[in-house]
């Protein structure tokens, strides 16, 4: 079982094995070194053995301990939400990127401190106890004893959940006051969104690594395990977080909906090519490799058919245990019939009684909600047509009558406020990664 999110709380757990970029010890090219700001020379001999893979993975960060027991059932987190299998050879990785997440969990709810921002425990308990109601129902001891069963624990949770907490209070006291966003710079935009009305743009997802030709093979190979993840399942948003060293990895690697031409013409030609859903890569581009998915595409200010609401009722026919071949194509045949036969929604019932068929109905259901394959039938149906049957033997038979539509109204320029306040946050995501960093840079860290 997955544990959702609470914002962008825990979607960092279905990244499953950790692929890590090595840091290029080599010489850049016959000129000598890059120019960095640092005094390092063409050729180095490393003194000493230096791998941190080695190292039991707990630290101590400004004198707080981050014992073996927290990694591992942070880890469990992690395996549990994967769906997958980790392999022996990640496992070590995965526990290093883990620590990574855990020395800066912990330096931001020590700056929340520092600030004297205080996260009651009952908030905590509050966030926690939402998180048990959307997976169990509202049995917290049913999630108590899961974490528990999975090896980890609900206060490895409510970490979590007191950190995001308490470096968003942090944001929100020491980031967002100061962050400025002109009127002239959202009018600006708004003229640019209106001129490109009608207008493709397409909302992408980005995994990226930087890489020098040194480590371009191994940069290559670990975008290549990262891929093989995520087709087998694996989150997307899990592992821009963990792995993507774009700007855009604390939002999950979510580009928003952009336009061809204000991306870099290697990442435009794949995306063009691409359908919703659709993931390629790695593609080589600006001094590193992309994965791309494509979450969505819509013509800018245009009303999407996709966003029309619809009124249903699902016809369905169980098959019993054990049906044959031939009797379930029989049952199909006098089934479709039936369907076909009825005069509308308002002889669903009756229609569905008479064949021993049941009927469930919904009245607000978005179009764009449905499953991919069953978007474009319902789009072109007429009220009262219902769609081919869909299911199996196993499962049984359904199909899906329309019995009202709501289109979409033309799509307006988004309104000043709502741009502003994007421009903001964009701004403030900025500002936190270098808070954050700095952090860093200020932490006296042990590691054991």
């Amino acid at each position: 079982m997955i544990l959702p999110t609470v914002s962008r709380l825990l979607c960092g757990l279905a990244a499953v094995s950790l692929v890590t970029t090595p840091v290029a010890v080599a010489a850049q090219a016959a000129g000598g070194a890059p120019s960095t700001g640092l005094d390092i020379p063409d050729n180095i001999s490393i003194l000493g053995k230096s791998d941190p893979n080695v190292r039991k993975p707990t630290a101590v960060v400004n004198g707080q301990i981050i014992t073996g027991t927290d990694v591992d059932q942070r880890v469990a987190l992690l395996v549990a939400a994967s769906k997958g299998q980790i392999a022996p050879e990640e496992m070590e990785r995965l526990r290093t990127q883990v620590l990574r997440n855990l020395i800066d969990e912990t330096l931001q709810i020590q700056e929340a401190k520092a600030q004297e921002i205080d996260v009651p425990q009952a908030d905590v308990d509050q966030t926690y106890a939402r998180v048990a109601a959307q997976n169990f129902g509202q049995d917290v001891g049913a999630m108590d004893a899961y974490l528990t069963k999975i090896g980890s624990s609900p206060a490895s949770l409510k970490r979590q959940i007191l950190g995001e907490t308490a470096w968003q209070l942090l944001l929100r006291r020491n980031v967002t006051p100061f962050v400025n966003v002109s009127a002239e710079e959202v009018n600006e935009m708004m003229a640019r969104l209106e001129a490109s009305r009608g207008t493709e743009e397409y909302r992408l997802g980005e995994i990226w690594l930087a890489s020098t030709p040194e480590t371009r093979d191994q940069v290559l190979a670990n975008l290549g395990k990262i891929v093989e993840q995520l087709k087998q399942g694996g989150s997307f948003l899990g592992y821009a977080r963990q792995y993507s060293e774009s700007s855009t990895a604390a939002a999950g690697g979510d580009l928003g909906f952009v336009r061809l031409e204000m991306l870099p013409s290697e990442l435009a030609v794949a995306a063009r090519q691409m359908q919703p859903g659709q993931l390629v890569g790695p593609i080589e581009n600006s001094g590193g490799f992309s994965i791309l998915l494509l979450i969505d595409k819509k013509a800018i200010l245009t009303a999407d058919p996709r966003d029309a609401v619809l009124s249903l009722k699902q016809i369905s026919l169980k098959f019993a245990p054990g049906i044959t071949e031939a009797d379930a194509q029989a049952k199909l045949a006098t089934f479709t019939n039936a369907v076909q036969a009825m005069k509308g929604c308002g002889d669903a019932e009756a229609g569905a009684a008479a064949i021993g068929a049941e009927v469930a109905a919904n009245d607000g259901i978005v179009l764009r909600t449905l499953p991919e394959q069953l978007q474009p039938l319902l789009a072109d149906l007429q009220i009262g047509q219902a769609t081919p049957p869909f299911g199996s033997a196993q499962e049984g038979v359904s199909v899906l009558m329309l019995c009202g539509r709501d289109d979409p109204q033309t799509a307006d320029t988004p309104s000043f406020d709502d741009l502003m306040s994007q421009l903001e946050d964009d701004r403030v995501n900025k500002r936190a990664q270098r808070y954050l960093r700095d952090l860093r840079n200020d932490a006296v860290i042990e590691y054991n």
